[in-house]
């Protein structure tokens, strides 16, 4: 019985270990699954365009492309602007509303030229207004936006930054019921 009781507790703390760690140890990995369950809601859906900007910067040996952040218009389905996307990553709408947000899940574009399809996390305390409901935010449908392969190679390329264009969609769900 005894024996029975130290197995049943070792496999109870590794499931407990690993249901922990699914959000926080797998949350960079690419080609995670990005979808959220069928009962989240959409609070909000967006177009963004604009701009991914990246600085060039001291990288072990030698230089790479660091992303500063994105600087984009948030659309309506007509087309009209609604806010801003800027680093933080942050959107905030014209009615002052906003809400930031931190990966949780990184999925490949189906471009190799695109930024890669996200989920992020709104960060607690963060969301306002018309987006105070906002748990998650997907990154969908990007164009665009990948570094340069080029241009950042050496210490006369430091600080140097380029403004690549990018579009994508964004979605703002509600928690999961």
């Amino acid at each position: 019985m005894r024996r029975f009781a130290v197995v049943f507790i070792a496999k109870v703390s590794f499931i407990v270990a690993v249901a922990g760690c699914v959000g926080a140890c797998f949350a960079q990995q690419a080609g995670q699954n990005i979808d959220l369950s069928a009962d989240a809601r959409i609070v909000l859906s967006s177009k963004g365009e604009g701009v991914q900007i990246y600085a060039c910067t001291a990288a072990g040996e030698g230089f790479k492309w660091t992303l500063k952040g994105p600087d984009a218009k948030l659309l309506d389905a007509t087309g009209r602007e609604i806010g801003t996307h800027f680093a933080g990553p942050t959107w905030k709408l014209a009615d002052g509303s906003m809400v930031q947000g931190e990966v949780v899940a990184s999925r490949p574009a189906p471009q190799p030229d695109a930024v890669p399809w996200l989920l992020l996390r709104a960060k607690a305390g963060t969301a306002s207004g018309s987006l105070a409901s906002v748990a998650f935010i997907r990154r969908t449908a990007t164009h665009g936006g990948i570094a340069p392969a080029t241009g950042c190679a050496a210490a006369a390329d430091a600080d140097k930054s380029v403004r690549i264009p990018y579009s994508a969609t964004y979605n703002f769900y509600s928690a999961p019921k």
